[in-house]
Order: C-alpha cells, then structure tokens, then sequence
C-alpha cells in the first residue's frame, strides 16, 4: 500500500485508450468511443474480483457511502452507527443525506464494538456502519446477526481494507452494502474514485440513479432519459476508471507483498514481550496494510511513536491525537460547525459529543501505533526497518 507505487505502462495504457478516443465522460458519445467503456469495463471487473453480482463506480470513497446510504432509503432522521475511530468522510456522508451519525466505541479489533452497538439501537436505527479500519475487519458475523434480529442494514465500509476476507468472503461482500475508495493513498488508486458493491438488485439499481442527477440509464439517448428520482453527480469519469482497471489487475501480487513485508515487521516486534497485536476476528484475513500494535500504556505509546520519528522510520500514526482520523480531533463535528443551517433532526437528535464518555475507545487508542506497509520496499530494507522500529521501542520500555 498504496497502489501508485506500482504505477507504470499498463495505466498509461488503459489512459491513452481514452485520450485517444477524447471522450472522457463515462455515459454518452457512444459513436466517438473506439469500443472502450473504462468504467463499465471496470465494474465488471470489481464485482467478479469482490464475488458480488453489481457494482457502480463512483468519484470517492466518501460519494460511495453517501450514495449507498442513499439507496438503502436513509435520510432525514434515521440514526447510523458508526465508530470512534474511523475517517471524517464516515459521519460526513451520514450528515450529507440528513442523517444522524451515532457514535459509539471500538474494541480491540480497531472497530466496531459489537456490543456498543447493541446498546446505541433505538426505534430510530436504520443501518450499522462498521469500518474496517487499517485493514482488517469488525466482527460481522456478531453484527450481522444483530441487524438480522433489529431489521437493520448492514453497510461494511472497507475503503481502507480491500483484499482482506471474513468467513471466506471479501470485505465489502460480507453486508448488505460495501463501500470502497480509489484515492491517492488507497492499496488500488484511481486517483480519485469509489465503488459501491451489493448483490441487492433494488440498491444496485437506486445507487445507479442516484449517483447521476437520478438518470435512469434506459435506451440510448441520454437526453430522453427520465428522473424517477432525485440524485446528485457523484460519476466517476472515464480516466480515473481506466487507472482502476490495471491497478486492479495488479491487487493480488500487492496483497502478497503487503504480506510478506507485514510477517517480516511483525515477527521482529514480537520480540518484545510488552508489544500485542489488535485482535483479528475468528475467520478473518486482513490485507496486512498496515502493522497494528498496542503498548501497555498510552504514555510508552506516545513516546514510542515519538522515538520511531527520529529513528527515521516514516508512516507510523498515532491515532489517538490525530485530527482525522479519531474522535478526539473532530472538534468540527462536535460542535456541528457547518456552513449551512444543519437540518432539524440532526440538531435535535445528534448527541452531545463533548460529553459523551468514550473511555473504552481511549484506552485503546491511547495505547495504539499504526505502521503503513508499503510495496515498494525490498525485502532486505523491511528487515532493517524492523530492526529501527524494535530499537526505537525498546528505547522507551
């Protein structure tokens, strides 16, 4: 991770395709197209690749959540679960649809705490949003069978773990819906973009809708083409799809390095007794991304990842004073500042996040490193990163 450290002939390939063609946009000028349909050609691909039978392609990871939310029918009121340690782009599409985020704490699988989420339902829970954070996953079969007994769905956010499984399944596969992001940083890269899988025809065909101004793709004049509903423009262009087709071919030989260098990390920090591992479900098999490792305490974490900084060992993250990606840096959401008037279910609904007790999230978090596992790396330069990353630790403890 991530993808465009393999970036080469085959994307510039796939891009001339569309230059040459100068049709950019991915619905329309059929005539003008040489044959070549990037995101179409794509889908297919990603939904064989993910075990699903649809797939509709999208501009972020943030557009995917948004617009599965969407087609699953949630709106104005409806309360979504969701973690304390996540990305911003969770609550954001949440809110972005007129939903009300519920936030509720983690475990030692990085995610959603099962059992908070038992408790966080109400008469006005709609959806469970697990994130499988840094690569690996919640523990879908418990949350599964939650929404089974509270009617609710089941929406996996994998943005950040595609290629790990649960139960022989891939992430995203698992739920009623899963959501990926293509960004910049992501194990495949478009660039920019994101898919939305279901085997939910119903979804399938909504989030097709929704995310062109509500077009229902029918006949062959774009033009003619009627609006059952509302949407919004969230389409991938023919581009950012083309880069996704050959990365996309290239995932499993990156899984695989992602985790041979993973194995060779990990076995080195398993040579201190005081270093455990966040717990990967029963079934489970993560992506290996990421090296997820806790301390005893949060102060040895601090100072760790302080001490790995200047051994020179790069991309380590303490989460739990980072202001994107844990809630103790959302002081934006917290306080609900918005550049517009929010609507009046969320104001009235949402939480008092300044004073909820999260303090089964902190620690954990407080005592959590994240390490990225890149692909660039050869085998004799993970060897003596691990050996820093030891040495910087053993430093503190």
């Amino acid at each position: 991770m991530p993808g465009f450290e393999v970036f080469g002939n085959e994307e510039r390939k796939e891009v001339q395709d569309v230059l040459d063609s100068g049709v950019l946009m991915r619905y329309g000028f059929d005539g003008q197209r040489n044959g070549h349909w990037k995101a179409k050609e794509f889908e297919n691909n990603f939904a064989s690749r993910m075990g699903v039978q649809h797939c509709q392609l999208v501009s972020s990871g943030t557009s995917a959540l948004t617009v599965a939310l969407a087609a699953a029918g949630i709106g104005a009121g409806d309360e979504v679960i969701m973690p304390t340690f996540t990305f911003v782009a969770s609550f954001e599409s949440i809110l972005a649809i007129g939903a009300v985020p519920v936030l509720v704490d983690i475990d030692d699988t990085l995610t959603l705490s099962p059992k908070a989420v038992e408790l966080a339902i109400t008469p006005k829970t709609r959806c469970v949003m697990p994130v499988h954070m840094c690569g690996s996953m919640a523990n879908l079969s418990v949350l599964k069978a939650i929404c089974n007994t509270h009617n609710l769905i089941l929406l996996e956010d994998a943005c950040q773990a595609i290629g790990g499984s649960y139960a022989g399944k891939p992430l995203g596969s698992y739920g009623d819906l899963g959501c990926f992001s293509f960004d910049f940083v992501k194990t495949i890269t478009c660039g920019e973009g994101g898919a939305v899988i279901t085997n939910n025809m119903k979804y399938f065909t909504l989030a097709d809708h929704y995310q062109d101004h509500g077009h229902d793709h029918l006949g062959s004049d774009r033009g003619a083409e009627t609006h059952l509903n509302l949407g919004y423009n969230y389409r991938i262009s023919e581009l950012h799809a083309a880069v996704g087709i050959a990365q996309l071919r290239k995932l499993d030989t990156i899984l695989e390095i992602q985790k041979r260098n993973y194995l060779l990390i990990r076995e080195e920090l398993s040579k201190m007794a005081e270093i455990t591992f966040r717990r990967v479900p029963e079934t489970g098999v993560e992506n290996y991304s990421f090296v997820n490792f806790f301390l005893p305490n949060a102060i040895l974490a601090e100072k760790a990842h302080k001490a790995l900084g200047e051994k020179g060992v790069d991309a380590c993250f303490y989460w739990f004073k980072n202001n994107w990606h844990y809630i103790n840096g959302w002081e934006h959401f917290k306080n609900l500042k918005s550049l517009g008037s929010l609507s009046s279910e969320i104001r009235l609904q949402i939480k008092n996040y300044n004073k909820v007790d999260f303090s089964n999230s902190d620690a954990i978090m407080g005592r959590t490193i994240s390490c990225l596992v890149k692909i660039g790396w050869s085998k004799k330069e993970v060897k003596n990163r691990a050996i820093k990353m030891r040495e910087a630790i053993e430093s503190v403890l």
